[in-house]
């Protein structure tokens, strides 16, 4: 990546309503719910399957700036459960955040077992799929992981892809590849699953200001 002369100065004009300025990501805003989800996880006596439902709820932040670089976004809350347990089953935090300029992707994610990543890739404005990855060891979009994990169950790479569908619905298919502890070979933990909508976005705090506070 090339960097300008000037890394300060931040754009001007900048556009308050993100819902207009997501451009891939513009289909993702709102709160969704699936009910048909599938993980596929490594245990001692070989894969488990587990059914699951889920929320996701992505709502829009902002216009962030890194000196002359323009992200619009969207923070993001995933909670997931099973039929046979009332504790989450899964919890995840972060952010999706789209460069218009260059087409940039990106999702961050964190969640409460001790790990963060930062997935990158790129996309068109009208892209139907959305494909983005992160690598352990890059110091620019990788993986972190405690040490209990990072022996136990060391995550090498993370893929996710989103197919949008004409119906207004999206899926996913998250490849998360890991070294198991005592194993020669990689194992491929993969959830799937396909949203619905079920609220609208609210409007990011800067265009709700500029609206009146509506």
């Amino acid at each position: 990546m090339e960097l300008p002369e000037d890394i300060f100065t931040e754009p001007e004009n900048v556009d308050p309503e993100t819902l207009a300025n997501l451009g891939p990501l513009a289909r993702l805003a709102g709160v969704w719910e699936g009910q048909r989800g599938i993980d596929i996880n490594p245990k001692a006596d070989g894969p488990e399957t587990r059914h699951y439902y889920e929320r996701i709820d992505m709502q829009p932040i902002d216009p962030q700036a890194n000196g002359p670089q323009l992200f619009y976004g969207l923070r993001y809350h995933q909670h997931v459960n099973t039929r046979e347990e009332e504790i989450s089953f899964h919890d995840q935090v972060g952010y999706w955040l789209y460069e218009a300029s260059t087409g940039l992707i990106i999702q961050t994610l964190a969640i409460p077992r001790g790990q963060i990543a930062m997935a990158s890739g790129h996309a068109e404005r009208d892209a139907k799929r959305l494909v983005v990855k992160a690598e352990r060891g890059q110091s620019e979009y990788g993986i972190c992981s405690t040490s209990f994990l990072d022996l136990a169950f060391r995550t090498d790479r993370y893929e996710l892809t989103i197919d949008f569908h004409d119906d207004g619905s999206w899926s996913y298919v998250s490849d998360t590849m890991l070294m198991v502890k005592g194993r020669d070979t990689l194992f491929r933990h993969r959830d799937r699953n396909r949203l619905t909508k079920i609220a609208e976005p609210d409007l990011n705090p800067w265009a709700k200001i500029i609206r009146g506070g509506a």
